[in-house]
């Protein structure tokens, strides 16, 4: 899944492992356990967060399963790169919500020879590619993608469905306001709500035996 060790110990370059997948799928449960991991083996770990994730507490990283790391909260990617400096390992949650100078970043410091743990959604509520995902994907050396469990079939989940009216592309919020759904789930749900939004005018609607009788 990843290496720990790279082959040729006289390498300094780092690495990027990239942890996505849906709502609910344990990415930062995935994350907080690797970065556990590095803190055990008495490397330098620092981890952050975008200042906008608040939902369980303004500076801890914190799981759906209350897993939690301290981290630092940040307004830009840019400060990432100035509070890393003499880390071994970074770890960066919520990527999605960072600007997309995240993605290069996140490559300067594996560059500079440190270990780059990333998590983040893949896809936002609407199923399209989320911010800066899809270029950290391309450039990480290890992307592992994690899923959910289908709230309505059972099935693997790996879209994120929004159950609110809130066409914001970022919205923080819980299962009150998502649920993990699989592509078919998906699929039903958003064919769906488009019907919703159909305006029928009643009186433009042609009465079939009227039509006859002309």
């Amino acid at each position: 899944m990843f290496l720990e060790n790279t082959v040729n110990p006289k390498e300094q370059f780092g690495w990027i492992e990239v942890i996505c997948g849906s709502m609910f799928s344990g990415k930062t449960e995935e994350l907080i356990r690797r970065l556990k991991r590095a803190q055990f083996a008495k490397q330098k770990v620092e981890i952050f967060k975008p200042i906008v994730d608040t939902r369980y507490h303004e500076e801890m990283v914190v799981s759906h399963d209350a897993n939690e790391i301290r981290s630092t909260p940040v307004p830009a990617a840019a400060n990432i790169r100035l509070l890393a400096d003499g880390c071994d390992v970074v770890g960066i949650d919520e990527a999605q919500f960072f600007d997309d100078e995240i993605v290069t970043v996140c490559n300067d410091l594996a560059n500079k020879g440190i270990r780059v743990l990333v998590a983040g959604l893949d896809m936002d509520f609407k199923g399209n590619p989320f911010g800066p995902m899809p270029a950290l994907m391309a450039t990480a050396e290890y992307v592992t993608k994690v899923h959910a469990i289908c709230t309505r079939t059972g099935n693997l989940a790996n879209y994120s469905f929004r159950k609110s009216n809130n066409d914001n592309l970022v919205m923080l919020g819980e299962t009150e306001e998502y649920e993990p759904l699989s592509r078919a789930a998906y699929y039903k749900a958003m064919l769906k709500e488009k019907v919703k939004t159909i305006d029928v005018d009643v009186e433009q609607v042609k009465d079939p035996k009227k039509d006859s009788n002309a």
